[in-house]
């Protein structure tokens, strides 16, 4: 059976569990942290980074390509179009969340989240690039009512787990939501793909975790 390695905080092992419970491929799940320098971790996932799976085949990572293998060897149901072209611009999409908007926003997680710090000058430079970089996805995405079109897609995969994290990254360290800044009302969609039963278990699995999590440091 494909084991799914990671954690269930971060939002690419979610991009893949999301996925996995999408199409129905039984999986069971393994907790890795990143920062792992193992031999066990790195011959699957070289740089350490999370999330890979195991397969009967061998290791996989990127969450990228994780989903296009799932894509191949699981078609149905399918989350990319039959059609070339729609396929594309749903890859167009995945890549541009993943690169130029989460990417971009993940300098502002430590001081966003954990109490670290960014200087003025990267924080300038980031509310730049991402505001620059929100105008371009607006005029990519879709809503209507997925992120790319009617139906659910793998770009849905990675926008459900990633814009929640750049709107709450910006609105701690700039005060505001550079995404509805931007002009792109992202939450009615979030609600709307919450609603799914995959969401709801990957969101009720971190919620979980997260306070498993908190009780172990507090005891």
């Amino acid at each position: 059976m494909l084991v799914l390695c990671g954690f269930s905080v971060s939002n690419y092992y979610n991009k893949v569990k999301l996925a996995l419970l999408e199409k129905g491929v039984p999986f069971t799940e393994e907790v890795v942290k990143t920062g792992r320098t193992d031999d066990a971790v790195l011959d699957a996932s070289p740089l350490g980074k999370v999330p890979f799976i195991r397969t009967e085949h061998g290791h996989l990572c990127e969450s990228q390509v994780i989903l296009e293998y799932l894509e191949a060897a699981y078609p149905s149901p399918p989350l990319m179009p039959a059609d070339a072209w729609a396929a594309a611009k749903v890859r167009e999409l995945s890549t541009f969340i993943d690169l130029h908007l989460e990417l971009v926003a993940r300098e502002l997680y430590p001081k966003a989240f954990f109490g670290g710090e960014i200087s003025d000058a990267n924080q300038a430079r980031v509310h730049k690039l991402l505001t620059k970089n929100i105008a371009g996805f607006k005029r990519l995405a879709r809503f209507t009512p997925h992120v790319a079109g009617s139906t659910f897609t793998q770009a849905d995969c990675a926008a459900w787990v990633s814009l929640p994290l750049v709107s709450m990254a910006t609105r701690a360290v700039y005060g505001e939501d550079l995404l509805v800044a931007g002009g792109v009302d992202w939450k009615p969609y979030a609600k709307l793909v919450g609603e799914r039963p995959s969401a709801q278990r990957v969101t009720a699995d971190r919620k979980a975790d997260q306070e498993r999590a908190a009780a172990t440091k507090a005891g």
